[in-house]
């Protein structure tokens, strides 16, 4: 099948071409006339729930133009304005709206006459959604995502002086590749300080949060915040139960493949203790990997690499970049992190990041690029709802990209000895990141299982968490404290609770796609484009199966997928 990247803004037919959101009056006329339509004709429904869906996309991409902007400058007040406006004043507003146009579809009597296939998990949705409404959890919802955004405004102003210069703590992070142990340690230290300046006010807000979406939960008539936040995310193909498995199996399967890594670090640096500030290390006399210098030339990097492997690929990102849908390059006042930002009327997506010259900012790059090229493949559906599609699915996308890509690394790294350390760093990370995704993701099932726990609690139940999932090689005495703080740099926790377990089943899923690749390189491409055109039509185990795959996290099939890329980093 061929897909283009030549991407159209929807056509309006409902909304006026000159349509801006600017308060509640300019939006509410058309929710109302949607709540009053006639669709007693299957016809009539249809054509209700395209102009329904040309509203939502319509507001959706308003809210995330005030986001993007509000993230690429924390520090200007204005643009956080218009995004605490639309939190407090217009989503707010929607909401009761949605509900009584979800209620209005699921009782027509024509719900059934809709094709059972298309708009199964749509109306699966729906239904989620009417079972989860309450009118009392409006104002907690506005206030969670007013104070989500504090997150990012307290971390974006971090910044470390390294020799008289001002850093980002990303920035800083490049001093952690230095040849000097010193250095290394020297500004290891200084983030870790940084970090801890602001740790009062980030466990406060943490507070805060965690109450309110306690809160929310008990509202929605559920015993706890996590058992809410299962249905809210749509996880009807898996429990807490299998989460816990997965979390065994990493312990079982994984560490021991951690630790052969670090081992081979250790033994490779020389040093008689690996300490925290060494990971990211080459022995002394070997340059740290320089992939790019600027946001352009990552850019014009990764639009040759992506031509390499499929021209449709790169034609996305080229696309992005006519339409300057990219803020790639780290700088002060930057909210921290990295993302892929779908725009459901534009239909090209924004990819925002914090690049700061590192190998790291390469495989970030790729991995946004992966939803990208999701986001263009799903924009041909119907509705806004049918692009909604699962995260586990959305990660498998980001993810395969990463391994699939690897193979033209060549774009990033003309010396071959410095290809063949980008892949082995890339393998590396494939297998470290397990370890870090079970503690995240059982540290939550924690937090909301006792919301009502204290600073203290919190801290000894994240180092007994942590000392869970610890390998035998690093040395990490003397440094308790940074330990102890270690999860307010995790974003996630913040802004996307519970958001986290995807990375792990994906990260699955992406390895199972790259044996793929690696015995027919067409064929896992194809299957890889068809899963990811279906958006959220299918359920998630038939969008792995479209992909080959098979949704599956149990030990037996994690043991196998390591042993894998176990083979792979040997050769």
């Amino acid at each position: 099948m061929t897909y283009s990247a030549d991407i159209k803004k929807l056509t309006r037919s409902f909304l006026p071409d000159n349509f801006t959101v600017i308060d509640w009056n300019s939006v509410e006329p058309y929710f109302k006339a949607l709540v009053d339509r006639d669709i007693s004709t299957l016809e009539k429904l249809e054509q209700w729930l395209k102009d329904q869906s040309e509203l939502e996309a319509a507001v959706s991409e308003d809210a995330c133009w005030r986001q993007i902007k509000m993230t690429c400058d924390t520090q200007n007040k204005e643009l956080e304005e218009s995004f605490n406006f639309f939190c407090l004043h217009i989503q707010p507003n929607i909401q009761p709206y949605a509900d009584t146009l979800n209620k209005k579809l699921i009782s027509s009597p024509l719900l059934n006459d809709l094709q059972k296939e298309t708009y199964f998990t749509y109306i699966r949705n729906v239904k989620k959604s009417i079972e989860l409404f309450r009118e009392e959890n409006i104002p907690l919802q506005a206030e969670i995502s007013v104070l989500q955004q504090q997150y990012g405004q307290i971390t974006g102003a971090m910044t470390v002086d390294v020799n008289g210069e001002q850093y980002t703590l990303q920035q800083a992070a490049k001093f952690l590749e230095n040849s000097d142990r010193n250095i290394r340690e020297s500004v290891y230290h200084k983030i870790q300080q940084r970090r801890l300046q602001d740790r009062e006010s980030l466990n406060n807000l943490f507070d805060k949060l965690i109450d309110i979406r306690n809160a929310e939960s008990k509202n929605a008539g559920f015993d706890n915040y996590r058992d809410y936040r299962f249905k809210e995310l749509g996880r009807f193909d898996y429990t807490h139960e299998d989460c816990l498995q997965f979390h065994e199996a990493v312990k079982l399967h994984v560490l021991p493949l951690v630790n052969e890594i670090y081992k081979r670090k250790k033994e490779k640096l020389g040093v008689e203790t690996l300490r925290p500030w060494d990971l990211e290390a080459e022995p002394a006399g070997t340059e740290p990997l320089h992939p790019f210098k600027t946001g352009n030339e990552l850019l014009e990097k990764s639009i040759d690499c992506f031509n390499k492997l499929s021209p449709f690929f790169g034609e996305c990102l080229s696309k992005m970049r006519e339409l300057k849908h990219l803020d790639l390059e780290s700088r002060k006042g930057k909210a921290p992190g990295g993302y892929n930002c779908p725009l459901a009327e534009s239909g090209a997506p924004f990819i925002f990041m914090n690049a700061a010259g590192q190998m790291h900012d390469v495989t970030t790059m790729v991995h946004e690029g992966g939803h990208a090229v999701h986001s263009f493949l799903a924009h041909h559906l119907t509705l806004s709802g049918f692009k909604e599609y699962p995260m586990e699915i959305a990660e498998v996308a980001s993810m395969s990209m990463e391994l699939f890509s690897m193979d033209y690394w060549d774009s990033f790294f003309v010396n071959e000895t410095d290809l063949q350390r980008a892949k082995e760093h890339q393998l590396e990370r494939v297998i470290t990141i397990f370890p870090w995704i079970a503690v995240i993701d059982k540290f939550q099932h924690w937090l909301y299982l006792n919301p009502n726990h204290t600073h203290e609690e919190r801290q000894q139940n994240w180092l007994s968490i942590l000392e869970e999932f610890k390998d035998n090689v690093i040395d990490y005495s003397g440094l308790e404290n940074y330990r102890g703080n270690a999860w307010q740099r995790q974003l996630h926790l913040f802004e996307v609770p519970f958001y986290y377990i995807e990375y792990g089943i994906a990260q699955l899923g992406a390895i199972g796609m790259w044996m793929q690749f690696k015995k027919d390189k067409k064929a896992a491409l194809e299957n890889y484009c068809k899963a990811l055109s279906l958006g959220g039509t299918k359920t998630l185990p038939e969008l792995y199966k479209t992909a080959g795959l098979s949704f599956d996290f149990s030990p037996d099939t994690i043991k196998k997928l390591m042993d894998f890329v176990k083979s792979e980093m040997e050769k």
